[in-house]
């Protein structure tokens, strides 16, 4: 075995040890296989880890993280041998799992198996669609590859398939898939519940497979990445029959050395068998040496620099455009005004649409100032009406703007989280609301790594209709807001929907989620300072002549049942306000007087949504009332549903009067 793994595996075991947790089996098992792609392959500057044209690699087996530690501090990233040996620890850049934005050198946050290979094919995808749009000639100024590991776990979870057999569908030549092929999982073997033929598996997604019959056999995997990488129309997966735990002098091969430290009466003894006469943490100068990438790094970024130079003398507004989207990551100058002249437009339409095909208005509205805006949908295209007249679709054999995920609404918001990570692009892509439980994990993912994809969902309640129970989503809106770090918006007309698209196209470091309607739904007047509001998530849509006896809020669908509501207290002599609040996230981070100011103290409140009651307490109080569904839907039109339910202005009347 070679000694520049060996310091892979000493690292590993070393730092699981002195914290007491980890998993050092797949590092230790990896060893060569890193060994080889970061010291002969991978392209990347240690100094500058945002290098735009570096290879993109990805930990999809996240437990293996010390892995990662160890290979970004050999080769010279800001992670110190003192980091290592906090691994685990309180505040440390060294996480029990891989965190984007606390580690240079962490592409994506990987845990939760097979996520990671997903974000991976997002990364792929996203380098199509930049050099498409970029390169010209000779002058590949996108010109990556994706590199992914990945265990036995992430190929079991079903998010795999469904990420392979789209990048197969695309095309994504660039990306590479290593699997740790060790036959071994938490329980023992995989033998009896993991017997499929990979290769074959993959080979029918349209990807090249390549099996590798000593995956500790350096030569073998170098020449295994040749290949992989000779081939520029198929993704491929390299299949490296591995030893879990390799090198460890008693536990190799065995399930006991996956997720617990090896002790130190087995570290020491592997240290004799390996003949590595080092102390804990201690690297000898020569592997560190034979490790070092900064210089190779900084060449290899230099001479990109030297080609983008000469790029801009030759097309200087696409290499500002380049410039902006990829390097600086920021909005145009435009943005803003190009916004506030479409709501003008909007104010003065006055349409009763749909929030869906106000959201597609929007799109468009959109897609005039980001070209980088890509969009897409699980399969419901029509339905949730997320193309526009400039879509293009991507293909095997192009680029394009607009992606057709299939039915995969999992593997489409995590490939989004790939996308939104690589920069350059902007993602959003759409489904119905209720197979947003599909997707959750990544949606939580985007959150937690503070990007901002944009998370597109229709059919947001009973008033989709016959479809019935199965398609009826009760719960998803509520428990959509409490993700933490996400922004649900639930717009009520066409300038909600304008303004919360926006919202979503300028966060940098929140994912949006943006629920519409399938029914049309009135427009709404409002003045100048309304508008403004509706970026603060609530406000007072409808105030009252005198001071109010009683506020109604609502979002969505329901706002308009909530005004001819309070048109039918003006009538009977109650006074009461109503305020819309699109985005409860937004409305929770106002100053209290703000808040106080659209929810006023010692007024009682009605909440009216057709979702779950419970969420709506913390608004109305004990003694408040909330209008909402705690049941499963019915199949039955719209209009009926709502009735059944209690959606309408008696009930509302009913409600608001038990409360004065």
């Amino acid at each position: 075995m070679s000694k520049l793994a060996d310091a892979v595996r000493f690292l590993a075991m070393d730092a699981i040890q002195k914290a007491n947790s980890g998993h050092p089996g797949a590092p230790m098992g990896m060893a060569e296989m890193a060994e080889v792609l970061w010291t002969q392959f991978l392209k990347f500057n240690p100094k500058n880890p945002a290098f735009p044209d570096r290879d993109r690699f990805v930990l999809s087996n996240g437990h293996a993280s010390m892995l990662q530690y160890a290979l970004l501090h050999l080769t010279g990233f800001d992670l110190s041998i003192d980091d290592i040996k906090n691994f685990r620890q309180m505040g440390s850049k060294t996480p029990g799992h891989p965190e984007y934005g606390y580690t240079a050198g962490v592409e994506t946050t990987t845990g939760p198996l097979g996520q990671g290979f997903a974000n991976a094919v997002g990364f792929a995808l996203a380098e199509k669609i930049l050099a498409a749009e970029f390169n010209r000639g000779d002058l590949a100024i996108v010109n990556h590859h994706t590199f992914v590991f990945l265990g036995d776990g992430c190929l079991m979870e079903g998010i795999s398939h469904e990420a392979a057999s789209l990048a197969g569908s695309l095309g994504l030549g660039k990306l590479i898939a290593l699997y740790d092929d060790n036959g071994i999982s938490i329980d023992g073997t995989t033998a009896g519940r993991f017997d499929e033929n990979i290769p074959q598996r993959f080979e029918s997604y349209g990807w090249q497979a390549i099996s590798v019959s000593d995956g500790h056999n350096t030569e073998e995997i170098a020449a295994a990445i040749r290949e992989a990488k000779a081939d520029t129309l198929r993704p491929t997966i390299i299949c490296c029959k591995t030893t879990i735990g390799k090198g460890a002098a008693t536990k190799s091969g065995s399930h006991k050395v996956h997720g617990s430290p090896l002790g130190d009466e087995e570290i020491a003894a592997t240290r004799q068998a390996l003949g590595w006469d080092y102390a804990p943490f201690d690297i000898p100068a020569d592997i560190y040496a034979a490790w070092d990438c900064r210089e190779k790094g900084q060449k290899l970024e230099d001479e990109w620099q030297a080609k983008f130079a000469q790029y801009q003398s030759q097309y200087p507004e696409l290499a500002a455009e380049f410039t902006r989207r990829v390097i600086e990551n920021r909005l145009p100058e435009n943005f803003a005004n190009h916004i506030q002249a479409a709501l003008n437009d909007i104010c003065h339409k006055k349409e009763n649409i749909a929030t869906r095909k106000a959201s597609q208005n929007a799109i468009a509205i959109l897609a005039e100032v980001l070209p980088e805006l890509v969009g897409g949908s699980a399969d419901l295209t029509p339905s949730n009406l997320t193309d526009w007249k400039n879509a293009v679709a991507v293909t095997k054999t192009s680029g394009g703007n607009y992606v057709h995920y299939g039915v995969r609404e999992f593997a489409m918001c995590a490939v989004m989280n790939g996308l939104a990570l690589h920069g350059g692009v902007k993602p959003f892509g759409a489904t119905f609301l209720m197979f947003s439980e599909y997707a959750r994990n990544a949606l939580r993912m985007a959150a937690l790594m503070k990007i901002n994809p944009i998370f597109v969902f229709t059919h947001d309640s009973i008033g989709l209709g016959e479809d019935g129970p199965t398609h009826q989503p009760i719960e998803q809106i509520a428990t959509l807001r409490q993700i933490p770090n996400m922004h649900t918006w639930r717009p009520c007309d066409t300038a909600e929907s304008l303004i919360a698209w926006a919202a979503a196209a300028e966060n940098q470091k929140t994912p949006s989620c943006l629920i519409f309607s399938r029914q049309n739904l009135p427009f709404v007047v409002r003045n100048a300072e309304q508008l403004e509001n509706v970026k603060k998530g609530g406000y007072v849509l409808s105030a009252c002549a005198e001071k109010p006896q009683m506020v109604l809020i609502a979002t969505g669908s329901e706002v308009a049942l909530a005004l001819n509501a309070q048109k039918a207290l003006q009538e009977q002599g109650i006074n009461a306000s109503v305020v819309s609040i699109p985005c409860t996230n937004l409305f929770d981070a106002q100053s209290p007087e703000y808040r106080t100011s659209v929810l006023p103290d010692n007024v009682p409140r009605l909440a009216i949504e057709a979702g779950v009651s419970d969420f709506w307490r913390k608004y109305v109080g004990l003694n408040g009332g909330v209008i909402g569904i705690d049941q499963f839907g019915e199949s039955a039109p719209a209009d009926e549903l709502f009735r059944h339910f209690g959606f309408t202005v008696e009930n509302v009347l009913e409600k608001a009067k038990a409360l004065l």
